[in-house]
């Protein structure tokens, strides 16, 4: 009856186009919808045994034991068509989990409408490729976008290494092969390691999470690999910093020069609420890693990279709050809800007014 009832939950949140669902002890299970939680619709308050049981029903045995050893898990897997993310952990004594909803389809780049320019990092042979944002604002997306484009067009060998497998891609004209923390490896940073052994083309690394992380996807773009990876930071501009200031103040100047050598550029992006009121247009702003950009990197001048953006648009950047004020110019979202996203809101005003 339980088996019954967690499907019933899955395919109930799935229904209303949910991406996210959680499941916590004295609430009923609550849903994510176009970026706004609400309870799902008609569910009674679950008890913590309750929970406890529905989460179990989701996970295979070496899950569980994980769980019980680290306290919280990772781990991905298939439903009705649906690939879900999932993290299950511990609350106030209680366990909790939260699953993410993938589409089974890998979606294209203008399926997503996402700029074209965007498309042209999957035309590098080598390079780093940082797609960075917020939590839930399709990261892992337009990274998939990207590696599916290059899967229909180039016959490549693509290694991902992910904590979890999100989108699952079937071999086209390149070779895809998938790893998972926990399933296909014990480790991240040695299976980032064993990865230039794999004879790779193009290196999809899910996050980078540690120094081991940041200086495995350094290596391998140095080494002559396209290597596409996701970073929590607010802009592109902020992205070479944020990376440099992970490594001790000793390997700042060695991290500053690697890293305008194999940048190629940082996409950051949002989804925001469609003036609508019904589903959400992603915003991304764009930072190509032309000579001028390598130049400031190198040089310790990241603060003047923002104008350099801005001064670029005919080689296909732009900044966030330009894409924001085209799109409350053409209606598709209100000045609002743009403002809530806006880097600089006076700047931001002025392009509006």
């Amino acid at each position: 009856m339980q088996v019954n009832e967690v499907r019933r939950i899955f395919k109930k949140a799935i229904s209303l186009g949910s991406s996210d669902l959680h499941l916590t002890a004295k609430e009923p299970p609550i849903i994510r919808i176009d970026g706004k939680l609400q309870k799902l619709a008609d569910e009674k308050v679950l008890s913590s045994d309750e929970v406890k049981n529905l989460i179990l029903l989701t996970m295979r045995p070496e899950f569980i034991e994980r769980l019980k050893k680290e306290k919280e898990v990772d781990f991905s897997f298939n439903f009705d068509g649906a690939r879900v993310r999932a993290n299950v952990f511990f609350e106030s004594g209680a366990v909790a989990s939260s699953y993410r909803f993938i589409t089974e389809k890998v979606r294209l780049i203008e399926e997503l409408g996402l700029p074209p320019m965007i498309q042209e990092f999957g035309n590098h042979s080598q390079g780093l490729v940082v797609i960075v944002g917020p939590t839930g604002h399709g990261k892992s997306t337009t990274i998939a976008a990207i590696i599916e484009y290059v899967n229909q067009k180039f016959a490549k060998h693509i290694v991902t290494v992910e904590d979890p497998v999100e989108y699952v891609f079937k071999s086209k004209k390149s070779v895809i092969t998938q790893r998972e923390l926990g399933t296909d490896t014990l480790s991240f940073a040695r299976a980032l390691k064993s990865v230039l052994r794999e004879d790779p083309d193009v290196v999809f690394i899910g996050e980078m999470r540690d120094i081991d992380t940041f200086e495995a996807a350094l290596t391998i773009a140095e080494t002559g690999h396209l290597v596409f990876t996701t970073l929590h930071t607010n802009s592109a501009a902020q992205t070479p910093d944020r990376i440099i200031d992970v490594f001790p103040k000793n390997q700042q100047d060695q991290v500053r020069q690697q890293l305008s050598n194999v940048l190629a550029g940082v996409v950051s992006q949002r989804l925001i609420q469609k003036a609508s009121g019904s589903g959400r247009v992603v915003a991304c702003e764009i930072m190509i890693a032309n000579p001028a950009i390598k130049s400031l990197i190198r040089e310790d001048k990241t603060h003047q990279i923002q104008t350099v953006i801005q001064m670029s648009a005919s080689e296909g950047m732009i900044t966030l709050d330009k894409v924001l004020a085209d799109f409350v110019s053409k209606g598709e979202i209100t000045l609002d809800e743009a403002l809530k996203w806006a880097s600089d809101v006076k700047q931001f005003k002025q392009m509006v007014f």
